[in-house]
């Protein structure tokens, strides 16, 4: 259904749940301002509704988690079930049925299905948790504390995970607390091919000693929706096992159906040694999972009684119940394919678009973004060159170089909840709109979404300083 708004943006009641947000919340977690905050209300398949009354067509999934559709009946129906039953158990000492066959299904989508045996499973909350597992697997595994992660990379924010994030926003103000177990290296874009240096700076890092494991994400997601080449991840699978040490797949935003397979990891058919996976895991209840090959996962000490690693609401009973019924729909091979249909078709309607502000258009399946870009004539400042040969400079070839359009891409995403669109900004310098909405939009959805694109970026350039 395409948007339908009864009300101003921001309506009244969105306005003053602001203001008691804004008395009652901490400062710098929700983002308020006068000509942006909505309040959800309800929210099903693609459109979410506001505590105004707007309806919105939702193109961020939110934050990835719904791409089976807001509401999935299947998800909703295991979750009021569940909730007649039992709301919560002792995860790591008197656990649940459910627990037990969500570990099994793990294993059967993950490292069965891919032939290497069986997989075993940490449950937890949240990604970051799922990461810090894997962490803490890696160095039980292998001895080594040290960890290779890339630059744009997004891992979570608790303190573990923090160590190894690849955006310096997040990690700086904490450094202090922080303990320097990771390098950084570059993280390749397809478009550029595999750096030839790029091994070599692995190997200078692992000769220097302390390296157990890899953390990458199968294709970027805040880092601005960067597909590596085809190449880089076989690259990392084959330094892992030469040396010894644990690949570790981040697949928290890209694992169940969001690049048209159902792990990300499947395009260039590398099996890692641990997967973190999260959000779409559920559909919309705070559960997240680190699976493992068994013998890796083995590294683990017997429960004596008191846990090692765990959490209250391990393996809650509602979010393994909703999960179950989550992966019952990912599990047929036809919703991989028509996430691959639906993702050509919006890469299309986008590349479609006609603008000096258009970089790259990137990304796989339902997981795509939109870079905008600055022209200039030379390259005084953060420059780069431009990022696709469907965009060149302009005729007389004065503009070689650009910068990030950053003020256009905030402008774009408040003129579209304007005009009924919800959509969000990802890379380092919040420049790539980021496109991933629900499965089910529609042909009339990607129209209407490529439409008003092409009017924000004809009308609104010459209107930012």
């Amino acid at each position: 259904m395409l948007p339908h708004l009864t009300t101003l943006i921001p309506g009244p009641r969105s306005l003053a749940l602001a203001a008691k947000l804004r008395r009652h919340e901490s400062r710098n977690v929700t983002f308020l301002a006068d000509d942006f905050p909505i309040f959800w209300q309800r929210a099903e398949g693609v459109n979410v509704w506001d505590a105004d009354g707007n309806r919105f067509l939702d193109l961020t999934s939110a934050f990835g988690v719904s791409g089976l559709g807001h509401t999935n009946a299947a998800v909703r129906a295991a979750l009021v079930a569940q909730s007649g039953e039992l709301l919560h158990a002792m995860g790591d000492v008197h656990p649940t049925e459910l627990k037990a066959e969500l570990c099994a299904r793990l294993s059967a989508l993950t490292y069965e299905r891919w032939g290497a045996g069986d997989g075993k499973t940490v449950l937890s909350s949240s990604g970051s948790d799922a990461v810090e597992t894997a962490l803490k697997t890696a160095l039980l595994r292998t001895g080594k504390a040290g960890v290779i992660a890339f630059t744009g990379g997004y891992h979570g924010l608790g303190l573990g995970a923090l160590s190894a994030i690849g955006l310096p926003y997040f990690r700086e103000p904490f450094r202090a607390q922080l303990k320097d177990f990771a390098t950084l290296l570059p993280y390749p874009a397809e478009r550029g091919g595999l750096p030839g240096g790029l091994r070599g700076q692995i190997e200078e890092t692992i000769r220097a000693g302390g390296i157990g494991c890899v953390l990458v994400e199968p294709v970027q997601g805040r880092g601005g929706c960067v597909v590596p080449p085809r190449e880089f991840l076989p690259m990392l699978r084959e330094v892992c096992d030469t040396h010894g040490m644990l690949l570790i797949a981040d697949e928290i935003y890209t694992g169940f159906n969001r690049t048209g397979a159902l792990f990300a990891c499947e395009h260039s058919g590398v099996v890692p040694d641990l997967i973190c996976l999260g959000k779409a895991l559920t559909g919309g209840f705070p559960l997240s999972a680190c699976v493992g090959r068994a013998e890796v996962m083995d590294a683990w000490p017997e429960s004596s009684g008191e846990a090692l690693h765990t959490s209250t609401f391990l393996g809650n009973p509602l979010g393994c119940a909703m999960a179950l019924a989550s992966l019952a729909q990912h599990d047929d091979p036809a919703l991989a394919a028509h996430v691959r249909e639906r993702g050509a078709k919006l890469r299309a309607a986008l590349a479609a678009l006609r603008s000096p502000h258009l970089g790259e258009i990137r990304g796989l399946g339902l997981m795509l973004g939109v870079e905008l870009i600055e022209r200039t004539e030379d390259c005084r400042g953060s420059c780069q060159l431009p990022q696709s040969p469907d965009h060149p400079p302009g005729e007389s070839g004065r503009f070689p170089y650009s910068r990030p359009a950053t003020a256009l891409a905030i402008a774009i995403i408040k003129h579209a909840l304007r005009d009924g669109l919800l959509l969000l900004a990802d890379s380092p310098t919040s420049n790539v709109l980021s496109f991933t909405p629900p499965f089910a939009i529609s042909d009339d959805e990607i129209a209407f979404t490529a439409a008003r694109l092409q009017e924000y970026l004809t009308l609104l350039p010459g209107s930012i300083s």
